[in-house]
């Protein structure tokens, strides 16, 4: 009688294997095993290893929100959203394929991220002008102009939120070959040498002076160790990227946006906030 039943009773198997897919493409094929906990009163989910599964995912998939911003005839370019996955969603598939081994394919979910400057905002902050400054460089050394230009380019459209701080080597990021960053003459221990992106010192300098506002905090400053020709004496703020940076904090109750161009030989920075925009501690 126990083998007639075990011969007329279909046994309940569960799929091993979960495809997840992007736009048809197989991204990875999860196995249920290997994110099984066994238990005496069934198996769970081991959280660590989902976690890991979900960053993995991610990275996949992730496109990175674009920013309003201002062209070179100030007009704005409209933001762009982003993807990410949306993991809530995904942690509700992969339950029902772990504990119900249905599905096994499923298409990876996900969901926009939204960029922190979008056009009505870079409309409202683009028009009052709190701040600027200009210095000057000789255009016929293409090597540092080149990395004044990509310097500049760098911070150029950056909105600054109230209570955020501003690092030039954050935004700006590591000064290589690959980036486009030349050979060019810098200030070490008080003589000139070359190295990768000499010149960037003006962009940062330039910037100083620029941000010289009774709304906006100097974090972090340091001067050369010996005078530039671009700036009054005391007036630099030297940047190396394994050394000193040049950092300030928006303490307005609005954001600011910064408006950099090198071009012709002239090195210009406009600070641009709301017509209502105020030092917070008033």
């Amino acid at each position: 009688m126990f083998s007639l039943l075990l011969t007329f009773t279909p046994l309940t198997i569960i799929p091993n294997e979960l495809a997840v897919t992007d736009q048809g493409n197989i991204l990875t094929t999860v196995t249920r095993d290997h994110y099984s906990l066994p238990f005496l009163d069934g198996p769970f989910i081991e959280d660590e290893k989902m976690d890991l599964l979900l960053d993995n995912l991610e990275q996949k998939i992730r496109k990175e929100p674009v920013n309003a911003s201002l062209n070179d005839n100030d007009e704005i370019v409209k933001e762009k959203p982003g993807i990410t996955l949306d993991r809530q969603k995904f942690n509700v598939l992969f339950r029902k394929f772990f504990y119900d081994g249905k599905p096994v394919k499923v298409e990876v979910p996900k969901k926009k991220v939204f960029p922190k400057v979008d056009s009505e905002l870079l409309a409202e902050i683009k028009e009052n002008e709190i701040g600027s400054y200009e210095t000057y460089f000789k255009s016929s050394n293409k090597e540092r102009t080149r990395n004044i230009e990509l310097s500049a380019a760098a911070i150029n459209n950056h909105v600054l939120f109230p209570g955020e701080t501003f690092s030039f080597n954050k935004v700006v990021g590591k000064r290589t070959k690959e980036k486009g960053y030349k050979r060019a003459p810098v200030i070490v221990k008080g003589e000139l040498a070359e190295d990768i992106g000499g010149g960037i010192c003006q962009v940062s300098s330039t910037l100083y002076n620029a941000v010289n506002l009774i709304g906006i905090e100097i974090v972090e400053r340091y001067s050369h160790s010996r005078s530039v020709p671009y700036v009054p004496p005391g007036r630099d703020a030297t940047v190396s990227w394994y050394g000193p940076d040049f950092a300030f904090k928006n303490e307005y109750n609005h954001p600011i946006l910064i408006r950099a161009d090198a071009k012709n030989g002239k090195m210009s920075i406009t600070i641009y906030s709301s017509d209502s925009v105020e030092h917070k501690s008033k």
